[in-house]
């Protein structure tokens, strides 16, 4: 009698399991470097101690590269990438702060969207390049509010790294904090002035109706479908623990 029957079919989804089981293990072990960092140096608000973190750089640095050296593979899950590149994006951007601080906003650097820091499959890449080429295909458009761009304006720089296991929720709580944060979107049942970023990525919110709802889906605001849409002024100054200018 043949007590253990293994067909290709179960080895096949044995095979599966254990790469996927894997990928969220190894995921996991290399965004808690990045997690331990943000607790350091980012308070509950999104802002950010880089005085203190530019005396002690080693850790993201290392981090970074642990990102270059573990690339994402084929067989992971959407959850694996998006966190890797959310991550990967806000690493880049602090680490871009970092190699010229003082300054009073990225704005002061030449393109810094542009400049091509990471490597990826043996290709250094831009932050332009993670957001529109790789998180914006990948229609969430949640990421709006998870990747910061190192500015009082930007969605705050989480001080939690995003883990595959959890994104989904952690995704709504980025969104909902930005949409309700009141120096960001003023929101009222007739009155509605927005962040720019409802105005630069309109595409990925959809027309004035899916805009809305979208909106109303995370704000407890009756809003009125005929309110007219106002975008405010977008603050560049730098998300710096100590709000004082430079």
């Amino acid at each position: 009698m043949n007590r253990l029957s293994i067909t290709p079919l179960k080895l096949i989804n044995c095979l599966i399991f254990c790469l996927l089981f894997h990928s969220s293990w190894a995921q996991k072990s290399i965004h808690e470097l990045w997690d331990n960092e943000l607790k350091k140096f980012v308070d509950a608000e999104g802002r950010v101690d880089y005085k203190r973190w530019k005396e002690d750089t080693i850790l993201l640095d290392a981090y970074i590269a642990e990102l270059e050296n573990n690339p994402p593979k084929p067989f992971w899950r959407n959850n694996d990438s998006l966190g890797y590149f959310i991550n990967a994006y806000n690493a880049i951007t602090v680490k871009l702060i970092l190699d010229h601080y003082p300054i009073k906003s990225i704005r002061k650097l030449v393109t810094p969207w542009r400049l091509k820091r990471f490597k990826l499959n043996n290709t250094f890449i831009s932050l332009n390049h993670i957001e529109h080429k790789i998180l914006r295909k990948m229609n969430d458009p949640r990421i709006h509010f998870a990747i910061n761009c190192a500015s009082r304006s930007c969605p705050k720089l989480q001080n939690s790294a995003f883990f595959s296991h959890k994104i989904d929720q952690q995704l709504e709580h980025a969104t909902k904090t930005f949409i309700n944060d009141s120096s960001k979107n003023k929101i009222s049942k007739d009155n509605i002035q927005l962040s720019r970023i409802f105005q630069w990525f309109a595409k990925d919110f959809g027309n004035k109706k899916q805009r809305l709802n979208f909106i109303r889906s995370y704000t407890q605001e009756c809003i009125d479908s005929d309110v007219k849409i106002r975008f405010l002024n977008y603050d560049w100054r730098l998300n710096d623990l100590d709000k004082a200018d430079l």
